[in-house]
C-alpha cells in the first residue's frame, strides 16, 4: 500500500535567528490535510521548527547549503518536540552536516492541539472520537512525508530524502514509516521504540506488567519502609476523600488508583527516586497537619501530563491496535485485574488493610478507565475514550512483508525496558532486514534525555562502522 504524494503547503517562514548553543533556527507553519484520503478537504496547521549549526564564516557567501534534513519523531504520543536548544539532537548530530526539523504531530505542542475545548468545537463524543481516529501514527507519518516533499521540492535527488531519529512512540512511526513510505528516507534512527507488530495490547500488556512488577520489586529493595508509608497514604486518600476522592486543586481528584500511576516514572532515569520523593513529601504532610497540603496535591495533578496532553490517553492503547479487528476495550485494566499484585484495579477490592504485609504495587505506562474520571480535562472526554476503546476499525500500522525486504539503512537502540519489552523488541529487528541494533541491560528508556552522549556514541557506531 504505497501512500499518495499529498505535498504540504508551506504558508509561514520566519527569517532565522540565534539561539545558545550557537544554533541558528527558523520557525515554519504548513497547512495538510485533515483526512489525507481527502485532500481537498478540511486542512490543519503543523508547526515546526529548524536548526542547523551556526557558523560565522571568515568570507560571507550568498550561496545556500543544502543540508539533508533529519527529522525528529518524538515519542508519546501527545507530546511536542523540544526547542532546538533543548533537544540532545542539536548536541550531537548538527555536526554531521544535517538540518534539525523538529515537528509537532498533529494535535501537540503547537500542532493544532487537542484539548477538551478545541474538541469540543467538533461536536459530540462520537464526533470527536471519528476527528482523533485521524491523529494515529498512520496519519502522522502522511503528515511528515507531505513536509518532506514541501520542503525538498527544489532540492536535487540526492538530498530530497531524508533521515530520521524516532524516541519511544516515534520509533513506531518509524516502522510505519518504512512500511509504506521508504522511498522518503535515507536512514533511520530508532531509540527505545522496537515495539511488537501484530500483538494487540492484552499480549503487551502481559508482558509490560511483569517488567512493572519487576521495578516495583526494585524500588521496595531500595525503600522498604515505603511498603508501610504508601498503605498509610492510601489509607488516609480513602479517609479524607472518600468514594469519590481527596479533590485536586484544578479540579480533578486524587484515589488510591490515580496515587498507583505514579510507578509511570519507574521506567526512567530518577524514576524510583522521584516516586519516593512524593512519598516522603505526602508523609510529611500527614505528620504534621493530618492532610495533604496544596502543593503536594498541585505537584501530584501536574505529575504525568494528563491534562495537558490528552492524546497519550485517548490514543495510548490504539498505538497498540496494529490493524483492522483490533480494539484496546481498557485491555490494561482487564490484565491487571488478573493479575495478583494489582488486586486495587478489581472493583471488589477492600483496601490497603486487606493486603497483610504485602506492598501495593504501582501500575507502570497502562491507561485505565479511571484517568476519565479523576483528571480535570480528561472528564470532559471521557464518552469519547469509551468510543475509541471500543473501535476496531483501526488501519494496518505495519506491513510486515515490506519490512522484511527493507533497504532503508536502520540504527536502533534497546534498553532496559519498562514500556518497549526488550524481548518483543529483538523479535520485531529480526523481522527488519538489515537492522542494526545496539541492546543493553544498563540504559534505561530516557536514555535519550539522561545520558545522551553513551546513545550516540553507539548508534553512530552502527552508522559509521562496519561489522565484518
Amino acid at each position: 500500500m504505497k501512500m499518495a504524494p499529498v505535498i504540504a503547503r508551506l504558508v509561514s517562514k520566519s527569517k532565522p535567528y540565534l539561539v545558545p548553543g550557537k544554533l541558528l533556527v527558523k520557525e515554519l507553519w504548513f497547512e495538510v490535510p485533515l483526512n489525507h484520503s481527502k485532500p481537498e478537504g478540511q486542512t490543519i496547521k503543523l508547526f515546526a521548527r529548524s536548526a542547523i549549526k551556526y557558523e560565522r564564516p571568515i568570507v560571507e557567501s550568498t550561496e545556500v547549503a543544502q543540508r539533508p534534513y533529519l527529522l525528529f519523531l518524538q515519542g508519546g504520543p501527545g507530546f511536542g518536540t523540544p526547542a532546538p536548544q533543548d533537544s540532545t539532537l542539536s548536541r550531537h548530530m548538527l555536526d554531521r552536516g544535517y538540518e534539525l526539523l523538529l515537528l509537532d504531530q498533529r494535535g501537540t505542542g503547537f500542532s493544532s492541539p487537542i484539548s477538551a475545548n478545541t474538541l469540543a468545537r467538533i461536536g459530540g463524543p462520537q464526533e470527536q472520537a471519528d476527528y482523533l481516529k485521524l491523529f494515529r501514527a498512520d496519519t502522522l507519518v502522511k503528515d511528515s512525508e507531505a513536509v518532506r516533499l514541501c520542503l525538498t521540492k527544489d532540492f536535487p535527488p540526492e538530498k530530497k530524502k531524508w533521515s530520521t531519529f524516532g524516541q519511544s512512540f516515534g520509533g513506531m512511526m518509524t516502522m510505519t514509516y518504512l512500511s509504506f513510505a521508504p522511498q522518503g528516507l535515507r536512514e533511520c534512527f530508532i531509540t527505545g521504540g522496537l515495539a511488537s507488530l501484530d500483538k494487540g495490547p492484552e499480549e503487551v500488556y502481559q508482558v509490560t506488567y511483569q517488567r512493572t512488577i519487576e521495578r516495583n520489586k526494585a524500588y521496595y529493595s531500595k525503600f522498604p519502609q515505603d511498603v508501610k508509608a504508601i498503605k498509610d497514604i492510601a489509607e488516609k486518600i480513602q479517609e479524607l476523600g472518600g468514594e469519590k476522592g481527596v479533590p485536586l486543586p484544578a479540579g480533578g481528584l486524587l484515589t488510591v488508583r490515580r496515587l498507583m500511576t505514579l510507578g509511570l516514572h519507574f521506567g526512567m532515569d530518577g524514576g524510583i527516586d522521584a516516586v519516593h520523593n512524593y512519598i516522603i513529601r505526602m508523609s510529611a504532610d500527614l505528620d504534621q497537619f493530618g492532610v495533604f497540603t496544596r502543593a503536594t496535591l498541585n505537584a501530584l495533578e501536574q505529575d504525568g501530563g494528563w491534562d495537558v496532553a490528552p492524546i497519550y490517553t485517548l490514543l495510548h492503547e490504539p498505538c497498540w491496535c496494529y490493524g483492522p479487528g483490533v480494539a484496546g476495550r481498557w485491555a490494561a485494566e482487564r490484565v491487571g485485574q488478573g493479575i495478583e499484585e494489582y488486586q486495587w484495579l478489581q472493583n471488589s477490592w477492600s483496601g490497603p488493610s486487606s493486603l497483610g504485609d504485602r506492598p501495593l504495587f504501582f501500575s507502570g505506562e497502562m491507561i485505565y478507565p479511571f484517568h476519565f474520571e479523576t483528571c480535570s480535562e480528561l472528564i470532559k472526554m471521557k464518552g469519547t475514550a469509551h468510543i475509541l476503546a471500543n473501535y476496531d476499525g483501526w488501519p494496518s500500522l505495519y506491513d510486515i512483508e515490506q519490512l522484511g525486504k527493507n533497504e532503508v539503512p536502520v540504527y536502533a537502540a534497546s534498553y532496559n525496558d519498562m514500556y518497549v519489552d526488550a524481548g518483543l523488541a529483538r523479535v520485531t529487528a529480526s523481522r527488519i532486514k538489515g537492522i542494526k541494533v545496539f541492546e543493553t541491560n544498563v540504559l534505561l528508556h530516557s536514555a535519550l534525555r539522561a545520558k545522551p552522549d553513551e546513545v550516540f556514541r553507539e548508534l553512530l557506531a552502527l552508522r559509521d562502522d562496519t561489522l565484518y
